[in-house]
């Protein structure tokens, strides 16, 4: 390596360590927390079978983003991607990057407001619904404020944040497996009658936890060696959130009751840990919480607000958000922090999650689609392609299906919101004043 690529390497303030952080970060944040509750209720014992689908399913997404990601090589990640495949169609390429923008929105706002809720929870006030926005509210303003700081720091304290928390995750799901209360095989003699559709259902639901792996690709400006990086990273964050995911599942199946895991969903494992070892286990399964929230909002905020500022560059969003400070999109990160705010002040955050669940699958949908069109260019295998495309789309029908059926509700919401974006996108594509720079 010559003095000159070692000199442009060493610039580069994000290596191997720290994309894995930002990826696991973004898929390990609320998601064990909320998900476990969902898939007990729905199918018991079966709950880290459909988690280990969700994760199958994630893995066939990730395949066409990191080949996608090394061809081109763009940090606008979804949005470029289909905007470069598909080159006479602005105004998909534009609805896309709504659609996942808001969708990471909503996701900073649930694992702000899972934070706060954690954060509370052993105080008497812990019931003060203002109070837990508030706080909610204050972790937001910190994380902003880091991403701001530095790119480097983010990513060190990115670093601190995901190991410590995998290392308490981990011992969690050991202590649990520990103090069993129950066997497998009994749990599979008591709920034999769950059926293999059900299963699906909680995967395609369960794919949501691992939103934020794609979170890497925005930061390919930053990052040393993308062709190598790139597909590392992902792939290996992937893994480790399945295995974690796969114990801390099978951990509290079997160390607590289902009828405690359903009522107290939010808090399943933190009532749990306590049943079994008092305040330290709850105090355990707190910090896990502190910490997986919070690298997942540091996370979100720094891939998202970088896909904020290409597609505002290419003038589908307003133009102000792609003002920049020593590379960092300043502007960009503060609309995200706010934006998130206001949508925990709202309310109806279970709603919006639903929302970012049917599009985190519909836009892997999109990307399996631009991969095997391009396959040859990106050097893909097509059969893994067809694949991925059936998979997810597999996926995107169940969870349609789910909401239609369960939750009619919250389908309606979706619908609304989403077109309320295809406006936006609409009127930004007719009337676009691209910054070229």
């Amino acid at each position: 390596m010559s003095n000159d690529q070692l000199h442009r390497k060493c610039d580069k303030p994000l290596g191997l360590p720290e994309l894995i952080a930002i990826a696991v970060g973004g898929m390990v944040g609320g998601g064990i927390f909320t998900v476990l509750g969902i898939s007990v209720s729905m199918i018991g014992v079966y709950t880290p079978v459909a988690i280990f689908l969700g994760g199958l399913i994630a893995a066939l997404a990730a395949y066409s983003y990191v080949k996608l990601g090394v061809y081109y090589k763009d940090d606008g990640a979804t949005y470029s991607f289909f905007k470069k495949t598909f080159p006479d169609s602005s105004f998909a390429a534009s609805l896309i990057g709504w659609w996942v923008v808001f969708g990471y929105i909503s996701t900073l706002a649930l694992y702000s407001y899972t934070f706060a809720s954690y954060a509370i929870s052993g105080f008497s006030f812990s019931d003060n619904e203002w109070l837990r926005k508030l706080v909610a509210g204050g972790i937001i303003l910190i994380f902003v404020l880091v991403n701001i700081w530095s790119v480097k720091g983010m990513g060190k304290i990115e670093d601190l944040l995901v190991y410590t928390k995998l290392v308490i995750l981990a011992i969690i799901s050991f202590v649990l497996i520990d103090n069993s209360q129950t066997s497998l095989p009994v749990l599979w003699k008591e709920q034999s009658e769950t059926g293999l559709f059900s299963i699906l259902i909680v995967a395609s639901i369960t794919f949501v936890a691992y939103e934020g792996f794609q979170l890497v690709i925005h930061a390919i400006k930053e990052m040393e060696t993308p062709e190598k990086n790139i597909p590392r990273a992902i792939y290996s964050a992937i893994f480790l959130t399945l295995f974690i995911y796969i114990a801390i599942s099978l951990g509290a199946i079997l160390a607590i009751p289902f009828e405690q895991i359903i009522e107290n969903q939010e808090y399943a494992l933190a009532s749990g840990t306590h049943g079994l070892l008092g305040n330290w286990g709850t105090d355990l399964v707190i910090l896990g919480a502190l910490l997986a929230t919070s690298s997942a909002i540091s996370g979100t905020l720094f891939g998202a607000s970088r896909l904020m500022t290409v597609i505002a560059k290419d003038g589908f969003m307003p133009l102000f958000i792609t003002k920049q400070k020593s590379g960092i999109p300043v502007n960009a990160i503060i609309i995200m922090g706010v934006s998130a705010f206001v949508l925990i002040l709202a309310g109806s955050l279970k709603l919006i999650l639903e929302f970012g669940s049917v599009t985190f699958l519909l836009v892997s949908l999109l990307m399996a689609y631009a991969n095997l069109k391009i396959y040859k260019k990106t050097n893909s295998s097509r059969i893994i392609s067809i694949l991925a495309l059936v998979g997810l789309s597999f996926g995107t029908l169940l969870i349609l299906y789910y909401e239609a059926y369960a939750q009619m509700e919250q389908l309606v919401f979706i619908v609304v919101i989403y077109l309320i974006l295809t406006l936006a996108a609409y009127l930004y594509t007719n009337n676009r004043v691209p910054r070229n720079e």
